[in-house]
Parts: C-alpha cells; structure tokens; sequence
C-alpha cells in the first residue's frame, strides 16, 4: 500500500515538472520569436511646469500678548473663554489687588512728601519757616532803622556836651549788629540750600516718583485689559486659582495676522528665495488651504530632531482666524513655475556616462535621442533642447523588456 503511494506522487511531481518545463519553453520561444515590444508611450507637450518641496512648519501670531501675574496671588475673576474675540481695552481678568491698592497708596504718600519737600528746598523753605524768616528780617530791620535813630540823637547830644562818645560807639555797634544780621538773614532767605541738599531732595523725588510708578504698574497689571483686538486662544488658570509671580494668566493674538517657521532640510534651502509662493495644509481641517510667501530665508543651519535644518520665516496673506497659534502645519514652496514649457514624464528620460537622451517613437521603431533638460519636479522635467511639440517618447515596456535603437515597438495604451 506504501509502494503505491510513493509512486503515485512521484508521478505527480514528473507531470507538474514537465508542464512548468514546457511553459517556460513556451514562454522563451515566443519572446525571442516577438516582433515588437508593447510601450507606453507620452506626447511632448507645453504645459505650466511646477516644482515644489514640502516640509512641516509651527504657526506664529504676529502680534502676540501673554499676561502674567504680577504678584503671586488669587485669580479673581475671569471674563472670557478661550476663542472669545475681544476689543482693544476690553478687561480679561482680574486679580486680587488688595496688597497691591494698599502698597500703590504708601507709594502716593511718600511721593507727596517727597514732593513737599523738593518744593521747600527750591523755595528756601517750608511756609512756616519763611513767615518765621521773614519774621525775623522784619525785626531785624526794625533793629537797624532804631540804631540809625539812636545814632543820630546821640551824635547831637553829643555835639551839646549831652551825651558820651562811648554812648555813640555803642550805637554805631547795634547798627553794624543789625546789618551784619539782616544780611545774614537775607543770604538764608535767597540762599538756604545749596546745589547739594537740591540734588539730594530732587533724588528723593525721583526715587517716591519710580516707587509710585512701580506700584501703579502693579495694579494695572492685576487688572488684564486686552492691549490691541484679537483673540483670546489660552487661558491656563482658573477663577479662585492661587498663582506665583509669573505664572501666565492668558494668551491673545490678532489670528488675521500670522505667519508659520517652516524647517526646511539643508539640501533644500539652496531653493528657497524670498517672495516664493507657499500652500499651507492643517490636518484639523483638510478641505482648507492657506496661501503666503517667504519674508526670510535661513540664515544659519540649526539641529532640529534628528535633522539639520533651516528656518524659513513665511507669512501668511490669508489668514482668516481659523488656524490656531502652536500648530503643526504643512508648507509647500513653488520654487519654479515655468508657464508653458515644453516638458516629457520622467519616465521617459535615461541617462548614460553623464548624457540624457529618450526614445522617440517614430514609424514604428524608437529612435535614440539626446535631450537637454531642466526643472526637474517629481513627475515631469522640463525639455529644453533635442525635441519638439507633439513628438511621441516611449515611457517603458509592458512586459518588462528593455529598449534599444531601431526595436519595433507597439503603443499600448
């Protein structure tokens, strides 16, 4: 029984062999027997020729404002939500200011006295010390005009005999007194401070003045207010929230005006010129496009993931509010746009020791010829020299054969 079964799958494996063995003989008969080959083949046409390259790129708001808290302290109230748009001075959100109220009013007190104080040293005085001054001048000078009477009462008295001359001396000494004292009085009237204690007060006004500006800017900065229109796309704390010097509160943008930071790979940045036209792509919505351009070429190589790199900075001219800041976008740059060029499939194209040339079909048979090409994309190449419109090139074969001069060939389409 085991006999027959081992012959009968030899026999099986001899049959099998033999038909494969008279098909490939079959096969080699009938293509070194063919007359023609099957192409493809494609006309020489004039057609607008693009090139372009694509990469990835993050989407920037051009006039951007981020808030952060001032002081650490409790978010008191917010007044939008992400996507709101808000005007210009519109308040966002508020923190509570009561420290900050309290520090601005010690600061407007120390500036008031400051200031007093500077306009006393300018004036040569607080109000009551000049009354008191002039006070003094008056009496003074009261002084003064007495011992001129004295002086000349007893200048008579003694010319009578009446009076001493230690008594005129005496006389004459209360009035040089006086007039020593009324100049003194007069020089601390005009006087009183010199260029040092006025430099010291004017310092002591700037510093109540910076002290009060500080703290009024704390305030203002508690209280967020929207600087210019847009939108508000961040907001990463909470009402009741407590948050540190610094934390950021929100995030706006004007979302009409963006531009994208596009890393192009270093081969391609050789391309890239500014005023090339881009296409911009964002997955979260496929069935928009953007348009913009370039407005600065790289000027460095960075190392970005595993790439090197150049930044290309593009500006978006249709911005409409939909894309978002922080995205991951497609960009693709048109580096060449010839109107009508005279252009062949890629696939036609074949190159020897450094030469290119096609095969053109003519009469049935290809004809090797030289070309001259240019702007090369990713499916056609632009012909600058060697053929002309309407002349038909083969692309390849259908079964696989290569081609050479003089072969007969059928176009199939």
């Amino acid at each position: 029984m085991a006999t027959v079964r081992t012959t009968t799958n030899r026999n099986v494996w001899i049959w099998s062999g033999a038909g494969i063995a008279v098909a490939l003989v079959f096969y080699f008969v009938h293509m070194a027997t063919r007359t023609t080959l099957p192409v493809r083949a494609a006309v020489v046409e004039r057609s607008s020729l693009k090139s372009t390259t694509s990469t990835n790129g993050i989407v920037e708001p051009v006039s951007t404002f981020e808030a952060h808290a001032p002081f650490p302290g409790v978010v008191k109230a917010i007044y939008v939500h992400e996507g709101d748009k808000v005007t210009t001075g519109q308040l966002l959100l508020q923190m509570d200011d009561t420290n900050a109220r309290a520090k601005l009013a010690t600061a407007i007190a120390a500036l008031r006295g400051a200031q007093a104080s500077y306009d006393a040293t300018m004036k040569g005085g607080t109000r009551e010390e000049q009354l008191a001054l002039n006070g003094d001048i008056t009496k003074t000078q009261m002084d003064r005009d007495q011992a001129q009477r004295d002086i000349a009462a007893l200048e008579k008295l003694q010319a009578q005999g009446a009076a001493s001359a230690a008594e005129v001396a005496a006389a004459k000494d209360r009035m040089t007194a006086a007039n020593n004292s009324l100049g003194l009085l007069e020089k601390k009237k005009s006087g009183r401070y010199d260029a040092t204690d006025i430099a010291h007060s004017k310092a002591a006004l700037d510093d109540a003045q910076a002290g009060y500006v500080a703290a009024q800017e704390v305030v203002n900065q508690a209280n967020v207010k929207a600087p210019f229109a847009g939108t508000v796309y961040y907001i990463p704390v909470s009402k009741t929230e407590f948050v540190d010097q610094g934390a950021k509160l929100l995030e706006m943008a004007d979302l009409t005006k963006l531009q994208v930071r596009a890393y192009f790979d270093e081969p391609e940045i050789a391309k890239i010129r500014e005023g090339m036209p881009i296409t911009i792509l964002w997955d979260a919505l496929p069935d928009s496009e953007w348009h913009g351009h370039v407005v600065r070429v790289p000027s460095t190589i960075i190392r970005f993931n595993t790439r090197n790199v150049g930044q290309v900075l593009i500006s978006i001219d249709d911005a409409d509010g939909k894309l978002l800041p922080n995205t991951n976008v497609t960009v693709t740059v048109t580096t060449s746009d010839i109107a009508s060029a005279l252009n062949v499939p890629r696939d036609a194209l074949h190159t020897e020791e450094g030469k290119t040339y096609v095969y053109v079909v003519k009469d049935g048979k290809l004809h090797r010829t030289p070309v001259t090409v240019n702007a090369l994309n990713l499916t056609q190449v632009e012909i600058l020299s060697g053929l002309h419109e309407g002349d038909t090139v083969a692309l390849r074969t259908t079964n696989g054969q290569p081609v050479s001069e003089g072969v007969a060939v059928e176009i199939v389409r």
